[in-house]
């Protein structure tokens, strides 16, 4: 009887302790199942999956930045992709912030550039931004980051009260140029691409470039935008670098989070880059030499794994 006590004892005790060893729940704010932010968001949940022990990691599917940092700061996601703008709207309770106010979150890295291409065709007799006085304008969707900044960089030049704005999704901006509608079109994303991809792939595509005074006079008025130099060849029209600005796409976290947990995930995805880098040619450009430009400071245990491997 005593034999049989002490097994259903035991048996009791082990499924007593089976919640502490169940794995960690890991979940990464994302954006749309189309779009970039979900692509990425994905890719490091595969990597954690992979390589942090006792941990599940999943993206979801979210209304993406302005959610993300809601919903990280609340507590209902341990991370989230977020633009370097709203991030630090979110931080400083500006913006779409106001009424919330400030949302305790934290960086973990800077992952890929996100620029604002501002397109039109050859031989519309558009080559510089002053040119677009007059001049019907996508602006990219209502509300949007796009749309936002796009405002903010014509405005610097002066001449946002002289264009007609039209207020466009990047597939319908880009039907408008084509069709004659419009006359520029923005789309604020890594490039290249894909609707400036296809536009390239119709017309002799120009994308303007912005004076780099100018941009410092923008960086200087918002500090989580940066300059960015596109490529010459980036898409096949474009044979000269091209200076655009960047609201790039950050990784966070809530400022409550564990700082060992947030170490051993940065630490997961940043010795695994190889592996990241080959869901999508923007999470190819995620690295190290990067990873600390962030809009607002990092968490404490991000930022103790990048001091560890830059050897401070």
């Amino acid at each position: 009887m005593y034999k049989r006590l002490f097994c259903i004892t035991a048996l009791t005790a082990s499924m007593l302790a089976g919640p502490a060893t169940a794995a960690e729940r890991v979940s990464i704010g994302t954006g749309g199942t189309g779009g970039l932010f979900y692509v990425i968001g994905a890719g490091i949940s595969d990597v954690i999956n992979k390589h942090l022990a006792d941990t599940t990691a999943r993206a979801e599917v979210t209304g993406a930045s302005v959610e993300n940092n809601h919903r990280v700061a609340s507590g209902q996601m341990t991370l989230g992709l977020s633009s370097s703008s709203t991030l630090y709207e979110a931080k400083h309770g500006e913006g779409p912030f106001n009424v919330s106010g400030a949302l305790d979150v934290a960086a973990i890295a800077y992952l890929y550039p996100a620029v604002l291409q501002v397109a039109t065709i050859d031989g519309e007799g558009i080559s510089t931004f002053e040119d677009l006085k007059g001049k019907r304008v996508s602006m990219g969707p209502p509300g949007s980051n796009a749309a936002v900044l796009a405002t903010r960089l014509l405005e610097e030049y002066g001449i946002f009260g002289d264009i007609t704005p039209r207020f466009l999704s990047y597939t319908e901006g880009v039907q408008a140029l084509v069709s004659g509608q419009v006359d520029a079109t923005v789309v604020l994303a890594g490039a290249p691409t894909a609707a400036l991809i296809d536009l390239d792939s119709q017309k002799d595509m120009k994308l303007l470039s912005a004076d780099p005074a100018r941009l410092a006079g923008i960086t200087e008025k918002y500090p989580f935008y940066q300059s960015y130099t596109l490529p010459a060849g980036t898409y096949p029209d474009i044979t000269e670098p091209v200076t655009l600005i960047n609201d790039p796409a950050i990784l966070f976290t809530s400022g409550k989070e564990d700082q060992t947990q947030i170490y051993n995930i940065t630490k997961s995805v940043f010795d695994h880059l190889d592996e990241l880098g080959a869901v999508h040619p923007q999470a190819a450009k995620i690295s190290l030499e990067t990873a600390t430009s962030t809009p607002v400071p990092l968490h404490p245990g991000a930022e103790k794994y990048f001091n560890e491997v830059k050897g401070q």
